[in-house]
């Protein structure tokens, strides 16, 4: 019920306010584990939180994409998924015609405790737009493919045993900076939600409710510890 009334509201506010918010179906990712949850915000305050943080955030995300990555499409396109059975989720991806796309599950809008919270994870999905990180995910998967069929190939394998080495390299290949990715979003999103008028030290809060994915090796997200220290600099260095 509390999912549909978010979902209800947000229609509602951003119809209302004229937002460019389209309706996306997400792919089911796991939820993280929440820890001790603060008080969140009234669906009705849920979705006027969203609206707001869309319209101060994107023209920010596009103002540094542009500036940092000309050769970029910049005409971010930001969708609310809303399937109530999907856990809390944000992720970027890309459009046919190239614009980057930021989805947002229903559960997720409802989650995060006030607009700064919101605004670093738009701000953290956009950085992976600007950074490339799409793109330099799928060579690096393509390396990981090509080096371990090759591999297989060497040793004699058959075609299937080449194929199911390829597709393990590939695996591996995508997670191989996925760590360093996450942190370099980490730190862009931290200047994006800054000169969007946003605290990302209040907003880098979400990370003490959700579980910490430690160090593990091939893992792809870094230890929340490391997320948090890198906020705490690089706001740091933007207030000098």
């Amino acid at each position: 019920m509390r999912l549909t009334g978010v979902l209800a509201a947000m229609v509602a506010v951003l119809a209302l306010a004229g937002c460019d918010i389209d309706m996306a179906t997400a792919p089911p990712v796991p939820a993280p584990g929440s820890a001790a949850q603060p008080r969140l915000p009234t669906p009705e305050q849920a979705a006027r939180n969203f609206s707001t943080v869309v319209e101060r955030v994107r023209p920010v995300a596009e103002q540094e994409c542009r500036r940092r990555s000309p050769d970029l499409n910049c005409n971010f396109v930001i969708r609310v998924d809303p399937d109530p059975r999907q856990p809390p989720n944000a992720y970027q991806s890309r459009a046919t015609d190239g614009r980057p796309v930021l989805t947002f599950t229903v559960a997720m809008v409802g989650d995060v405790a006030n607009e700064d919270e919101l605004a670093f994870v738009m701000g953290h999905e956009a950085a992976h737009h600007i950074s490339h990180h799409l793109d330099r995910q799928q060579v690096n998967a393509s390396l990981g493919a090509e080096i371990f069929g090759g591999l297989a190939s060497l040793t004699g394998g058959g075609s299937q045993a080449v194929e199911t080495a390829a597709r393990l390299g590939a695996g591996i290949g995508a997670r191989s900076y996925s760590k360093d990715f996450e942190l370099e979003a980490d730190r862009l999103g931290t200047i994006i939600t800054w000169r969007a008028g946003y605290d990302p030290l209040v907003g880098a809060e979400y990370f003490s409710r959700i579980s910490d994915p430690g160090d593990r090796f091939l893992g792809t997200h870094p230890p929340n510890s490391a997320r948090v220290d890198i906020v705490r600099r690089t706001v740091a260095d933007l207030r000098r």
